[in-house]
């Protein structure tokens, strides 16, 4: 095969033979040259890109672990934050236990029940058989019901006391202002509630209340709480102590040698409040002891016999 070439500048033609081992000499090294430089060519082009390719994957990477810590530390604080709001609702459950306790205790007290029976200071005895099961662990929203359940059960049981301890004062309160028992520590009755002959003229009479005979100079005490209304004298009454109990309720207390209370004062049952003596219109040493209600005397007998 044959390639001719034209020059212009030589003004003739020019023809090489492919065909001569010459021309094929040199353009076999042409070739390998050519394909040499394509090869080195190519081999830094792939080590330039995969220097850029594993840049690339490097800095995706690092930004992905980047993102992942973040997300870590985020749910981190999320958990504390859980963690510390349940910590504070167990404080104040706690509270409310302690004051549940309290609360019970001086019930107690108060109904006058044996502390053995219901001992606040130690936990309620509990037991029974293992489940073979086993169970389910609590997680953190069980955890949160739980606590729930248990507030709404405090709340209801704090509310059942509040309204027993209302109740048992209220009972208190009724017993103390009741008329109950005698007015002298020591005697005996010497003249009864109701109709008899009137020691001054003989005459029948209708007497108000009961006589207590005792020594002259001891004391006289207050069979219920109230307030002193009277403390002086009165016609007939001699030395006279009034106290009114509430709900209706009045005693009164005759005769004394000397009156112990002033009008005011609060007195509780028991309380000494005047001396027996024999004033007024009186035969010897006692205490006319009258209970009224709503206004009207009514037989004392009813309530010592209480």
């Amino acid at each position: 095969m044959n390639l001719i070439f034209f020059s212009r500048r030589e003004g003739r033609a020019r023809h090489v033979d492919l065909a001569h081992p010459a021309t094929l000499g040199v353009i076999g090294a042409l070739a390998i040259g050519v394909l040499g430089i394509a090869f080195v060519l190519g081999l830094e082009l792939g080590q330039r890109s995969g220097k850029i390719f594993a840049s690339g994957d490097a800095q995706h990477w690092a930004l992905t672990l980047k993102q992942q810590q973040a997300e870590i530390a985020e749910m981190k604080n999320a958990l504390q934050e859980r963690v510390d709001a349940l910590s504070m609702r167990m404080g104040q459950v706690s509270g409310q236990m302690i004051r549940l306790d309290a609360l019970g205790k001086r019930l107690t007290e108060m109904a006058n029940i044996d502390p053995r029976e219901f001992n606040f200071d130690a936990p309620p005895p509990a037991g029974g058989p293992e489940d073979g099961e086993g169970g389910v662990a609590a997680q953190i929203p069980d955890l949160t019901g739980m606590l729930n359940d248990l507030e709404s059960r405090i709340d209801l049981r704090d509310a059942q006391l509040a309204a027993l301890e209302n109740v048992l004062i209220a009972r208190q309160l009724r017993e103390q202002i009741h008329p109950e028992g005698r007015p002298v520590r020591q005697g005996f009755i010497s003249s009864y509630f109701g109709s008899r002959q009137d020691p001054f003229t003989g005459h029948g009479a209708f007497h108000r209340g009961l006589d207590f005979a005792s020594q002259a100079g001891s004391e006289v005490i207050a069979v219920a709480a109230g307030i002193v209304t009277w403390s002086g004298e009165r016609a007939g009454y001699g030395k006279l102590v009034e106290i009114n109990h509430g709900n209706g309720y009045v005693t009164r207390y005759g005769h004394n040698r000397a009156n112990l209370v002033s009008v005011g004062q609060t007195v509780q049952r028991g309380d000494p409040i005047a001396q027996i003596g024999s004033t007024g219109r009186s035969t010897g040493p006692h205490v006319h002891f009258e209970v009224l209600r709503q206004g009207r005397q009514v037989d004392p007998l009813t309530f010592i016999g209480r």
